[in-house]
């Protein structure tokens, strides 16, 4: 039994094309007009999007969009966009059943759950606090993002046990991703790749976990 687990968003607890097909588009249309009305709030962000590629940095953070690119200064401005679709009831954020289920269930039996994702600490706040199956956000303790550090290098999680106050092998860490996988391994993380689709994985749902 794992003192605390600690999960992934997308692929793990949450679908893939909810954040591919709803999130993204939603942030990319309305990029460039939110940052044209809230110049206080966005300059800090542009400035480091500049210092890190020069050129127009709404062009820029557009084509970061269509990448897929895991920069800090687009997850942080996405996540202000997304704050409001999720007040304006555009989109709710969606987390699947099992997931759901588990995660009360961890909660109850006095497990602690902590999220870590690419997507910034408020945009994982915003998806869980306004989720298909309601406010999830009192079940977690603490959230990661990549202020952290990157999700496939070990040195992220030895970091995340130590903010955590746990050793490493008392934690059990979720993802989708192999590379994750290894790196939280590496650290001395129990974890399980979960394939939901193809069952090539550890576990094809939270249902298989025996936590």
């Amino acid at each position: 039994m794992p003192r605390a687990i600690l999960t992934d968003i997308e692929g793990t607890t949450s679908s893939i094309a909810f954040v591919a097909e709803t999130l993204f588009p939603y942030a990319r249309a309305r990029l460039p007009a939110f940052v044209a009305e809230h110049p206080d709030e966005t300059a800090p962000i542009l400035a480091e999007v500049a210092a890190i590629e020069p050129g127009d940095p709404v062009a820029t953070l557009t084509r970061w969009i269509d990448e897929d690119r895991k920069a800090t200064p687009l997850k942080t401005l996405q996540g202000m966009i997304w704050a409001d679709g999720y007040r304006e009831r555009a989109f709710t954020g969606h987390v699947y059943p099992d997931a759901a289920a588990a995660l009360r269930r961890w909660h109850d039996a006095g497990i602690a759950l902590y999220v870590f994702s690419s997507g910034s600490v408020a945009a994982q706040k915003l998806l869980f606090g306004h989720s298909d199956a309601g406010d999830l956000t009192p079940l977690f303790s603490g959230y990661f993002d990549t202020t952290t550090g990157p999700k496939r290098e070990a040195a992220s999680y030895r970091a995340i046990a130590d903010a955590i106050g746990l050793a490493a092998e008392e934690i059990l860490f979720l993802s989708d991703t192999p590379q994750e996988i290894a790196a939280a391994r590496e650290a001395g993380f129990s974890a399980l790749l979960i394939d939901r689709d193809h069952g090539a994985g550890d576990i094809a749902s939270f249902e298989d976990i025996d936590a």
